[in-house]
């Protein structure tokens, strides 16, 4: 094969496997990082004061209809509609963020990222999640809270857990 057809059926190829945005066509992949990282840290920071003020329904509309919040039980993998129920009962929750990691794919559409939180009764805790851009701005796709245990108590926590879950005295 001569070389003016290999790089021509290799451009062609290059052009055909190109992000499409949502229309079908190219997409621009000129993202900017630093803008879009700023909008979602700032729907992230949106979720803990609307939390801590106790204003559910605008909290709510920063996920997708379809999200999935896993809280710190094992058995608490709620839809939205289910959190809004938990949530109900409740006049808000406050968590501190002292620390967040965003991170954005290539076409600028998806984001995911992990936080530290502190929280008066749970004390340290960690946030991950994913957020999706829409035709409103980032969405929470996923929330996932968790309480992060030392590697040296993690044994102590493992076995304390089974022995609950068991139905064991004491535990």
């Amino acid at each position: 094969m001569r070389i003016p057809t290999l790089l021509a059926l290799s451009c062609a190829a290059l052009t055909a496997c190109a992000p499409a945005g949502p229309d079908g066509a190219a997409a621009d992949t000129a993202v900017d990082i630093p803008s879009e990282t700023a909008a979602v840290d700032s729907v992230l920071s949106a979720l803990h004061r609307l939390a801590s003020e106790g204003d559910f329904d605008t909290y709510f509309g920063l996920f997708t209809p379809d999200a999935v919040f896993m809280g710190t039980d094992a058995t608490e993998r709620w839809s939205v509609d289910e959190f809004r129920g938990y949530a109900a009962a409740s006049s808000g929750w406050t968590y501190h963020m002292t620390e967040r990691h965003v991170f954005l794919d290539g076409d600028g559409n998806t984001a995911w990222f992990d936080e530290r939180l502190d929280n008066a009764s749970y004390g340290e805790t960690r946030g991950t999640g994913v957020l999706v851009k829409t035709g409103e701005g980032w969405k929470i796709a996923q929330y996932n809270l968790t309480i992060p245990i030392p590697n040296d108590l993690a044994r102590e926590f493992v076995d304390r857990i089974r022995a609950h879950l068991s139905g064991t005295p004491g535990a």
